[in-house]
C-alpha cells in the first residue's frame, strides 16, 4: 500500500520536521502537496531565504546609514551626498574624503558687482549661454550684495555651515576686489562644486563636454585645463612666475576637495604675512602689483596648489615628481593625473595668439573668455618701463621679449640725454599709435551708424509693407463682405417673390424684331 502524508490543517505543523535553528519549516498547504512537484516542495525554503536576503539587501540600499556626525574620525562617505564636512579644526589635513561616485553636481556658478537683472547687455549674452546649454543644471550668480551672506551660511558655525569662522572673518577683512573674486570661486568650489565661470565667459559646448567619453566620470574629481604653456620663460625675471598655469577662469570640480580648502588657507597665510611685511595692521591695507596677485591668489597660485596636491598624492605610490615640463607641456590632449583631468589649451583658453591656443572656431574648443570683465589690472599694475611699457605686451613672443629685455638692459647705461631723445621718440610713436586707434574707433563707430541707420531704414520698409498688406486685406475683407451682403438680400428679395426673375430664353425660329429708329432716323425703304 503506498504511503500518503497525513493531511494537516495549517502548512505549519508541529509534526513537521524542524530546521538546526529549532524553527518550524515552511511548507505548502497539503491541498496543494500533491499538485507540486517533490524537488520544488523540497527547495521551497531556499527560495524564501533567499527572497528575504533580497528585501533587506533592498531596505538597505533605499536607507542608507547616516554618516558620521561633524567632528567624528571616520571619513564616511554617503551614497547621497556630494559634501562631505571638515573638522573644525581648520586644518585642510584633517578633511575627509570628497564624493568619489556619481556626476558632478549639477550647478553653475558666477560672481559678479550685480544680480542678473542689472547685468548689462553684453554680460547677459554671456550668461545666457551658460544657461542655453545646460538646461538641466541650476544657475547662480553671487554679487557685491549677497557674498558675505553665502560665506557666512557655509563657512560659519550655524547649522549647515562648516565651522571655519576664521576664514569668515578673514573674507571681511580683505579689501581688494581681484583677491575677493578668487578668494570667493575657490569657496564657491569647496562647499558647492560645480562648474564655476567667470562672467566674461562665453559658453561654447554644453558642461557635459567637459569630460571626453573615454572616461569614467566616477574616476575624475576635478577638471581643468591649460592657459599658459611658455616654459621657455621660466628663468624671466617678469615672466618666469606666470609662464606654466592652469586656467581658473573656467573649472569644475566636486565638493569638499582639499586641495581647495588648501588654496583657500594658502592664500590667508600669504596676505597676513604680506600684513606684517608692509606693517600694516589688516591684510584690508596691503598694497598688491599686478605679479603679486597673480601668484599669490591667481592662476599661479592656483597651479601650485594643484601641482603639491598631484605630488602629495603620488608620494608612496613611486613614480618621478610631477612637474610641468614632464606633465603638461606641449599638451596635445586631455591626460588625467591623480583624479584630475587637465584639458589641453584650446579647450578652455583657445585664442591666445600664443602657447598653440588654436581659435575659438576649433571644434575642441569650449568656451571663449572675452576679457571685457578683467579690467583689476589698472588697480594693480604691472611693471612698467618708462621707456619700452610692459614686457606682457609681448603675447609671450619671444623676439619681442628678447629685444625688450637687450633694451631694458641697455637703458641704465645711456646719458640722460640719450635717454629723452629715446623717450621723446617713444612719446611721438604713442601719440601716433593712439591717434590710430582713435580713428580706427571712429571708422568702426561710423560703420555701426551706418549700419544702424541701414537697419532703421529696412526696418521701417518693412513696417510700410506690412501696413499695406494689412490695408490691402483691409479693403478685400470689406469687398467680400459687401458681395456677400448683396447676395444675401438677392436672396431675400427672390424669397419673396420681388426679385428680378431671368424670362425664359426663345425657342427655335424666333426673329428678334428690329429696334426702333431713334429720332431723325428714317426707317429704309420697302
Amino acid at each position: 500500500m503506498k504511503w500518503r502524508p497525513a493531511r494537516l490543517s495549517s502548512p505549519l505543523s508541529p509534526l513537521l520536521p524542524t530546521t538546526p535553528l529549532a524553527s518550524p519549516t515552511l511548507s505548502v498547504p497539503s491541498k496543494l502537496r500533491n499538485r507540486i512537484p517533490s524537488q520544488m516542495r523540497r527547495t521551497f525554503p531556499a527560495y524564501i531565504l533567499i527572497v528575504t536576503l533580497l528585501i533587506l539587501l533592498f531596505k538597505a540600499e533605499v536607507f542608507p546609514s547616516q554618516p558620521a556626525p561633524v567632528g567624528s574620525s571616520s571619513s564616511a562617505i554617503t551614497r547621497r551626498s556630494h559634501l562631505q564636512k571638515p573638522l573644525g579644526s581648520g586644518s585642510s589635513s584633517h578633511h575627509q574624503s570628497p564624493q568619489q561616485a556619481g556626476d558632478f553636481p549639477k550647478k553653475i556658478w558666477q560672481t559678479w558687482k550685480v544680480d542678473p537683472y542689472n547685468f548689462a547687455k553684453r554680460d547677459k549674452n554671456t550668461a545666457r549661454t551658460w544657461t542655453s546649454k545646460n538646461p538641466g543644471y541650476r544657475y547662480e550668480v553671487l554679487t557685491d550684495h549677497n557674498d558675505l551672506l553665502y560665506v557666512e551660511s557655509k563657512y560659519g558655525s550655524g547649522p549647515g555651515g562648516l565651522d571655519r569662522p576664521d576664514i569668515v572673518e578673514f573674507y571681511k577683512t580683505v579689501t581688494a576686489q581681484i583677491i575677493k573674486a578668487d578668494l570667493l570661486r575657490y569657496m564657491i568650489m569647496y562647499a558647492d562644486g560645480g562648474v564655476y565661470a567667470d562672467i566674461d565667459v562665453e559658453a561654447l559646448k554644453p558642461a557635459e563636454r567637459f569630460i571626453p567619453t573615454r572616461y569614467n566620470v566616477t574616476d575624475i574629481d576635478m577638471v581643468i585645463g591649460v592657459e599658459i604653456d611658455q616654459p621657455e620663460f621660466k628663468k624671466h625675471e617678469i615672466l618666469g612666475g606666470k609662464c606654466m598655469s592652469f586656467c581658473q577662469w573656467t573649472f569644475m570640480c566636486r565638493p569638499g576637495l582639499p586641495v581647495m580648502l588648501k588654496l583657500i588657507e594658502n592664500i590667508m597665510s600669504w596676505l597676513e604675512e604680506l600684513a606684517k611685511q608692509q606693517n600694516v595692521s589688516s591684510v584690508g591695507e596691503v598694497e598688491l602689483a599686478f605679479d603679486e596677485v597673480i601668484s599669490g591668489t591667481g592662476p599661479s597660485a592656483f597651479t601650485g596648489a594643484i601641482l603639491e596636491d598631484m605630488n602629495s598624492k603620488r608620494k608612496g605610490k613611486g613614480g618621478q615628481k610631477i612637474t610641468w615640463d614632464n606633465t603638461f607641456h606641449n599638451l596635445d590632449e586631455s591626460k588625467l593625473v591623480e583624479r584630475v583631468l587637465v584639458l589641453d589649451v584650446e579647450k578652455f583658453a583657445a585664442g591666445q595668439g600664443h602657447s598653440n591656443s588654436g581659435n575659438h572656431d576649433a571644434r575642441g574648443a569650449l568656451v571663449k573668455h572675452h576679457y571685457h570683465a578683467s579690467n583689476w589690472p589698472s588697480k594693480h599694475p604691472r611693471f612698467k618701463h618708462p621707456a619700452y611699457g610692459e614686457v606682457e605686451r609681448c603675447n609671450w613672443d619671444a623676439e619681442c621679449v628678447r629685444k625688450w629685455d637687450e633694451d631694458v638692459a641697455q637703458w641704465d647705461g645711456l646719458s640722460e640725454k640719450q635717454k629723452k631723445k629715446i623717450l621723446d621718440r617713444k612719446q611721438k610713436e604713442y601719440e601716433l599709435e593712439m591717434e590710430r586707434l582713435k580713428k580706427e574707433k571712429e571708422q568702426a563707430e561710423a560703420l555701426e551708424r551706418l549700419g544702424r541707420a541701414e537697419r532703421e531704414r529696412k526696418k521701417r520698409e518693412e513696417e510700410e509693407r506690412l501696413r499695406k498688406k494689412e490695408r490691402m486685406e483691409e479693403v478685400y475683407r470689406k469687398a467680400v463682405e459687401e458681395d456677400k451682403k448683396k447676395k444675401n438680400q438677392q436672396i431675400l428679395l427672390e424669397a419673396a417673390g420681388l426679385g428680378h426673375k431671368e424670362s425664359t430664353p426663345p425657342g427655335p425660329g424666333f426673329v428678334a424684331p428690329a429696334p426702333l429708329p431713334g429720332p431723325g432716323v428714317f426707317p429704309p425703304a420697302l
